[in-house]
């Protein structure tokens, strides 16, 4: 037996707001309200093959660094394409470092959490 990702946990101050932009980002819809904290999803709800995304209030201030972030990939478009409407959606550019020689883009959510977006295009699930 093994286990497998069913939730992300994301802290947040705003957990409203992260989720519209998520759920655009992503294709998700909210899932659930609870205690302050939505969990958002694939439209075929919890326990398909992808994880849901809890997003957690939290008013404490950021780590300098995080050690884990989210990577996504465009599904019905280039990544020029998406990009620009990442950046419509509200993501800005962040610096982690990258050279800029990187095949991907490397962007921040709207309270600063950095993901990654990587050029090659996948499959809508």
């Amino acid at each position: 037996m093994a286990c497998r990702i069913s939730e992300l946990v994301l802290e947040c101050r705003d957990p409203e707001e992260l989720a519209r932009f998520w759920c655009a980002v992503l294709d998700f819809v909210v899932l659930d309200r609870d205690g302050g904290a939505v969990e958002i999803g694939p439209r075929t709800g919890f326990g398909g093959p992808q994880p849901t995304i809890i997003l957690s209030p939290n008013d404490e201030p950021q780590p300098a660094r995080y050690r884990l972030h989210i990577d996504v990939n465009p599904t019905d478009r280039d990544q020029d394409a998406e990009l620009e409407r990442l950046r419509q959606l509200g993501a800005r550019p962040a610096d982690v470092g990258q050279t800029g020689d990187e095949s991907w883009h490397v962007l921040a959510d709207p309270e600063g959490n950095p993901f990654c977006l990587l050029k090659a295009r996948l499959a809508a699930v």
